[in-house]
């Protein structure tokens, strides 16, 4: 495949990624992420409103408390706020950054793949890469995920690029991009061990080449891997040097953000308690859930081929070994990755095995023809997949919040302090543009449902005496009133319906005699 058509399609595959994660990209935050989405752009909603006060990032669910929260480095929730500034509260504004951010890293993940495993295998695993069912959707969500994946790819490749060349500004934007990357999502860190396989393959080879003044020879051109890895070495003070400048500013951050959440109620740290191992049948659901849905089983079948037939090179292991953390990455934090954007770093990889596999088909296939028919066949089936597993995405999960968040806003004082019996979804507050508990509610945070009528009234009585003022309750939620008699006679007593629809129950508390 010559450099011409090279360049063609993987140009054609970013103008056809970013097309389809412009897809809804003005969708209220009601799909099945909405809960992470709504925080983040609750945040972004206070620094707009009340005050650009970075270190200190609020959510809405603290009640009469100021809800400040340690979180991650909070730089796209603010930068969304400057853009409110200028363009107003609009749910593209958030998501877009998301798609900017994957946009800019899909060249260079193109470039990291075809110095490892040459042109043919680059394009394929762009391709792949650019239209997984779990990527497409994270790609225009209004998380940190994706921006903090896509700097670390660019992080990888320069680092790559400076352990070869030794030019410093491949160091300095290397270590920038890792630096930030961690910053936005410290889970990020498993960067660290495909950095580390790096070095340490640099290291050794020093060792066996102490003459470092008689260069290597160059790579060879065409589809195998592209690199000049010449003679010049990045000595070790220099991997100490980049070390610091990536993970320095990230312990500083955290230390702040862990500071925060010791000061201020809800005490609550963004990421806390994902580290548990679970059951083996836990990890089963997750495997099941990743190959068949996030990835679909064309990518999952092709990267396993791939795993087996990637071509060994100087640093082929990279990916190896970037998988291999990102497996004890998931077993270690398993509770965590009950969320489905914790297994985002499986994509590259994954489609760097599968673009492997392609290549290694491709030079099996002597007959042009044959290797274009099966070539269409393989991205037809491929697409179609991705494109019925990542419907269910988008569709609403949240929407009766929204339409309750709305209406709160329409009818409730700006000061009014609503108690939410929203499974524990952020999103009717986010709409509400009120601050407020969820219900049941326990330091701060969604306690599920009530064991029983006490304990039930004794939280809704707990959160009058804060000052709540309104409660609402969401079709999720309905069945609290029957199943818990003494609960709903206490709570007719104290409680006049305002709205109704079959979707949400908005009712009006009467002031608690102080």
């Amino acid at each position: 495949m010559c450099l011409c058509d090279v360049i063609k399609i993987v140009i054609a595959i970013w103008i056809l990624a970013v097309a389809a994660r412009l897809v809804l990209i003005n969708q209220p935050y009601v799909d099945h992420w909405s809960w992470r989405q709504s925080d983040v752009a609750a945040i972004a909603q206070n620094f707009y409103e009340r005050g650009f006060h970075f270190g200190y990032p609020q959510i809405d669910w603290a009640g009469d408390a100021t809800g400040y929260v340690g979180t991650e480095f909070p730089i796209l929730p603010f930068l969304a706020a400057i853009c409110y500034k200028f363009a107003g509260i609009h749910e593209w504004i958030g998501r877009s950054q998301a798609v900017i951010f994957f946009a800019v890293s899909l060249p260079f993940f193109f470039l990291l793949v075809r110095d490892i495993f040459g042109s043919t295998a680059a394009v394929w695993a762009t391709f792949f890469y650019a239209f997984v069912p779990l990527n497409i959707f994270a790609g225009r969500s209004f998380m940190p995920d994706v921006p903090s994946l896509s700097l670390g790819i660019i992080g990888l490749y320069f680092f790559l690029r400076w352990i070869g060349d030794r030019e410093s500004g491949a160091f300095y934007v290397a270590a920038m991009s890792i630096s930030i990357s961690i910053l936005m999502k410290v889970t990020s860190i498993v960067i660290a061990v495909p950095l580390l396989y790096l070095a340490v393959v640099e290291g050794a080879d020093r060792r066996r080449n102490k003459e470092w003044r008689f260069p290597k020879p160059p790579g060879r051109s065409g589809d195998r891997p592209s690199l000049n890895f010449g003679a010049h070495r990045a000595p070790l003070q220099w991997l100490a040097v980049f070390a610091a400048l990536a993970l320095l500013p990230s312990i500083a951050w955290y230390w702040h953000a862990y500071q925060i959440a010791e000061r201020f109620y809800p005490h609550h740290l963004f990421g806390a308690g994902g580290i548990r191992i679970e059951s083996f049948w836990w990890y089963w659901g997750i495997a099941r859930e990743t190959a068949i849905s996030s990835l679909t089983l064309v990518l999952s079948i092709m990267a396993l081929i791939g795993l087996l037939v990637a071509p060994r090179s100087r640093y082929s292991g990279l990916f190896h070994w970037w998988l291999v953390a990102m497996l004890l990455f998931v077993i270690f934090l398993g509770y965590g990755n009950r969320h489905r954007w914790y297994q985002l770093p499986l994509v590259p990889i994954t489609a760097a095995f599968a673009g492997a596999a392609c290549a290694f088909f491709g030079s099996k296939v002597s007959s042009r023809v044959a290797a274009i028919t099966l070539s269409i066949l393989l991205a037809s089936f491929f697409a179609i997949l991705s494109y019925v597993n990542v419907r269910p995405f988008y569709e609403s999960s949240a929407g009766q919040l929204r339409g309750a968040g709305l209406e709160l806003n329409e009818i409730t004082a700006p000061g009014a302090l609503i108690v939410a019996a929203d499974t524990g979804d952020p999103t009717i507050f986010y709409y509400a543009r009120r601050k407020g508990w969820h219900f049941l509610e326990k330091d701060g945070i969604y306690a599920g449902n009530p064991s029983d009528s006490q304990e039930a009234t004794a939280n809704l009585e707990e959160l009058r005496r804060h000052g709540a003022t309104h409660i609402v309750f969401t079709v999720n939620t309905f069945w609290w009133l029957d199943y818990y008699p003494e609960f709903a006679e206490h709570f007719t007593q104290n409680a006049t319906l305002v709205e109704a629809t079959p979707e949400f129950k908005i009712y009006r508390l009467t002031a608690r005699a102080k």
